[in-house]
């Protein structure tokens, strides 16, 4: 299979070429970086510290993109609607570990997924996906009796906050509890808040270091707490996720789809 790398020159560009390389079955046929970067003609296996694949990063995201079965994009907002948009018109499958949407976006994304698949996630890792999935069922079993607040960290260079992972998770305790997340999302603090509203889910958002990220779901309830912990601490598992889900993808039916569709925990 065929997968190309969005954003080569990121640390995440770089895992990303590493997997698709190590992964059976598949090459990395191309990858692109922005127009000016230091980095455009440089072999990509010499970006990733492996031995030289001979293909040069590209500007050209058009060219790329339609060279490939599968991109994998862990970019900016900006530019990944329009490498949505280039895929769709080329038949390409589009893997989006992008976070920090807005509206807009979101619904060019959607209708981008009217013609390819497209697995967007927040977080891509088995194990986060998993928190995900036990999170829902911890906030509808435990109800408005527990209040629930997420906590996450990341290294200092994060653009955006909370993090794509904290939403994904505050999402899937919504669900649990079948409320809307954007009414009963907190995201500041300050001064006299007064009391915590009832049904609420609280987000706290920390940035520090080399932090690759740490997750914490708390369920507070009377007397006890529950807290579920997700740690990442290599950036590979994100990358090798993504990767599992471009081979996902091929012969897939056009849709939006989520890494809990990729591992089957829907």
């Amino acid at each position: 299979m065929k997968i190309a790398v969005m954003g080569a020159a990121g640390r995440m560009g770089r895992q990303l070429i590493s997997a698709i390389a190590a992964a059976p079955g598949c090459e990395v046929s191309g990858a692109t970086e922005a127009v000016g970067s230091p980095v455009i003609g440089k072999d990509i296996g010499e970006l990733a510290g492996l031995e030289p694949l001979g293909i040069s990063v590209s500007s050209d995201a058009a060219a790329v993109i339609a060279a490939a079965d599968a991109i994998v994009d862990f970019t900016v907002p900006k530019a990944t609607v329009a490498f949505a948009r280039l895929a769709a018109q080329s038949g390409t499958a589009h893997i989006i570990g992008t976070t920090g949407f807005d509206k807009s976006a979101e619904d060019a994304i959607a209708e981008a997924a009217a013609k390819i698949a497209i697995v967007k996630a927040g977080n891509m890792s088995l194990g986060v996906n998993l928190l995900a999935a036990i999170t829902q069922k911890v906030a509808a079993a435990l109800g408005n009796d527990f209040d629930i607040e997420i906590v996450e960290m990341h290294h200092r260079m994060k653009i955006d906050a909370p993090s794509g992972t904290a939403l994904m998770l505050g999402e899937a305790a919504a669900t649990g509890r079948d409320i809307a997340l954007d009414d009963h999302s907190v995201r500041v603090r300050d001064g006299h808040t007064g009391p915590r509203r009832a049904g609420d889910i609280g987000f706290a958002t920390l940035r520090g270091g080399t932090v690759v990220g740490d997750h914490t779901v708390i369920f507070a309830g009377e007397g006890e707490r529950i807290e579920l912990t997700h740690r990442a601490t290599d950036r590979g598992i994100f990358a090798r996720g993504a990767v599992k889900a471009a081979i996902w993808t091929k012969g897939r039916a056009p849709g939006l789809y989520a890494m809990t569709d990729v591992l089957g925990i829907s």
